[in-house]
C-alpha cells in the first residue's frame, strides 16, 4: 500500500503554508477569517494583477512563483471557469494539497484538473466541495470547526451539506472525528472514494470511518471492493433511497441513471462487502458506538 504523504498529505501532516487563490471575494474572505480562527497558517494570497496589495489581511501575488517560499497546501476560491488553470498552476508547483471549491466547473475542465493534479502527485479535493477539517489542526476550505471535534473516526461524504450534518451529529454524540472531509458532489473528483479509504486505512490515527455517499455513479463500487482490505471497520450510508428515477438531486454526480447508481444497490452491494450498512445518521451513530467509539 503506498505511504500516507504519497497519497494524503494532509493525514500525515497538517499543511503548515497554505496559500488562498482569490481571497477578496466576500465569500473567499470569510472563509479566510474561519480558516484562521481553526489554526490553518495562512500565509499569502494568490490574485493575478493585484500583486503587492493584500485582501482578507494576506499579502497578494501574481502567481505561485512569486512566493517567498513554497506552499504545502492551496485553497482555491477561483471561478468554475478558471479552476482548470489554478489547478495546472498548483500541479506545475508541486503542492500536496489543493481543495478546488468551485461548483458548476464544465466537466471537461473538471476532469483535466484531476487529471493534472494526479500526474503531478498532488491530492485534489473537489472541485464541488466544502474541503476539510482536522479538528483541533486547522481547517482547509468551509467546514464549520464549531461542528467538529477531535476523535478517531474519519467522516467521508460526497456531498457538502451531508459534511456539516453528519460531523455536527457525531459531536453531539460524543463521537469525535479523526478529519470531516467533503471529496466533492461532481462526477468528477480529484480522488475518489476508495483512494480515501486507503489512505486513511494507513493512518494510525483512523479507528474508523463513515462513509456517506449518495445516488448516480459508481463510486461506490470501487470503494465496497477495498472494504475487505481496508482492515478499519466501515459504515456506510447511502442517501437518495425514495429520490425519483433519472432525476437530478442537489448537484451534478446525484443522478441515478440506472437501478445500479440507485442507494439501494449501492447499500447491498457495500453490506455485501462487509461494511456496516446504516440507513440514517442515527444508526450511524448506532454502529459506531456499538464499535467502540
Amino acid at each position: 500500500m503506498p505511504s500516507v504523504m504519497m497519497i494524503a498529505p494532509f493525514l500525515d501532516s497538517f499543511p503548515r503554508r497554505v496559500v488562498v487563490f482569490n481571497p477578496a471575494g466576500r465569500y473567499a474572505a470569510a472563509q479566510v477569517a474561519a480558516m484562521r480562527e481553526a489554526g490553518t497558517n495562512l500565509v499569502a494570497g494568490i490574485q493575478l494583477g493585484r500583486g503587492g496589495g493584500d485582501a482578507a489581511g494576506l499579502p497578494l501575488y501574481d502567481d505561485l512563483l512569486s512566493l517567498p517560499e513554497p506552499a504545502d497546501a492551496a485553497v482555491l476560491y477561483t471561478p468554475p471557469e478558471g479552476l482548470l488553470d489554478a489547478v495546472r498552476e498548483c500541479a506545475a508547483a508541486e503542492i500536496p494539497t489543493i481543495v478546488a471549491a468551485a461548483e458548476y466547473t464544465p466537466l471537461h475542465d473538471g476532469l483535466r484538473a484531476a487529471q493534472a493534479a494526479r500526474a503531478a502527485g498532488c491530492w485534489m479535493v473537489g472541485p464541488n466541495t466544502l474541503g476539510l477539517c482536522v479538528p483541533g489542526e486547522g481547517l482547509l476550505g468551509s467546514i464549520a470547526p464549531s461542528f467538529c471535534m477531535p476523535g478517531r473516526v474519519a467522516l467521508l461524504c460526497r456531498s457538502g451539506t451531508l459534511t456539516l450534518t453528519l460531523s455536527r451529529i457525531l459531536t453531539r454524540a460524543g463521537i469525535g472525528q479523526r478529519v470531516a472531509i467533503n471529496i466533492g458532489g461532481d462526477a468528477v473528483v480529484g480522488r475518489n472514494p476508495h483512494e480515501y479509504l486507503a489512505a486513511l486505512a494507513a493512518d494510525e490515527r483512523t479507528a474508523a470511518i463513515l462513509y456517506v455517499g449518495e445516488l448516480g455513479g459508481d463510486k461506490e463500487y470501487a470503494l465496497a471492493e477495498a472494504v475487505p482490505e481496508c482492515g478499519k471497520p466501515v459504515v456506510a450510508m447511502i442517501v437518495g433511497r425514495h429520490a425519483p428515477p433519472e432525476r437530478r438531486m442537489g448537484h451534478a454526480g446525484a443522478l441515478a441513471g440506472a437501478a445500479r447508481e440507485g442507494a439501494e444497490a449501492k447499500l447491498a452491494a457495500l453490506a455485501a462487502a462487509g461494511a456496516h450498512v446504516a440507513r440514517d445518521p442515527e444508526e450511524a451513530v448506532a454502529r459506531l458506538r456499538a464499535l467502540g467509539l
